[in-house]
């Protein structure tokens, strides 16, 4: 099965210029970039836990990660960085989202999604990180499928 973060379609920009309208629609783009955040990162860390073969299917072909300062960049890239890596085990413990304002992203439906808690690798010690995301809608007339278009990772222990 192919890993997918799928939404139902994205509201229609409302076609009232009014406050009210203005407000309520934003509330519903906060409401849908929240329930896809939560959706996308119970599958992102299940994935990178137990079906690391197929990450990278969440992500965009130009996708970007940024791995402690370390820059890879294409889904063949990324696909050797991820085989690289021992197995894992992420605990989760914050989620933040929000939409990105489409004057940012040149209308593109964008939502940043930050996520903070524990990992460890490969049995070794437990380490602190910190990742942070930008999914792009990948829409259709039936749904929407969130792709990862930049995904930066950092461990937040000091150095011992």
């Amino acid at each position: 099965t192919r890993e997918e973060v799928v939404t139902p379609p994205l509201p229609e920009q409302a076609a009232s210029g009014s406050l009210m309208a203005t407000s309520v629609d934003f509330k519903t783009h906060v409401d849908q970039a929240c329930r896809a955040a939560e959706e996308f990162v119970n599958i992102y860390y299940e994935t990178m836990d137990k079906r690391r073969r197929a990450l990278t299917r969440l992500y965009l072909d130009k996708a970007t990660l940024i791995w402690n300062g370390n820059v890879v960049t294409g889904l063949e890239a990324l696909t050797n960085f991820f085989e690289m890596l021992p197995s894992s085990e992420f605990q989760v413990n914050m989620l933040d989202c929000q939409p990105v304002h489409e004057q940012a992203t040149q209308a593109q439906t964008t939502v940043l999604v930050v996520t903070s808690g524990t990992v460890k690798f490969d049995g070794n010690k437990q380490h602190y990180f910190n990742q942070n995301f930008l999914l792009t809608a990948q829409s259709t007339p039936t749904n929407t499928v969130w792709k990862i278009a930049s995904d930066c990772f950092r461990f937040q222990d000091w150095a011992s």
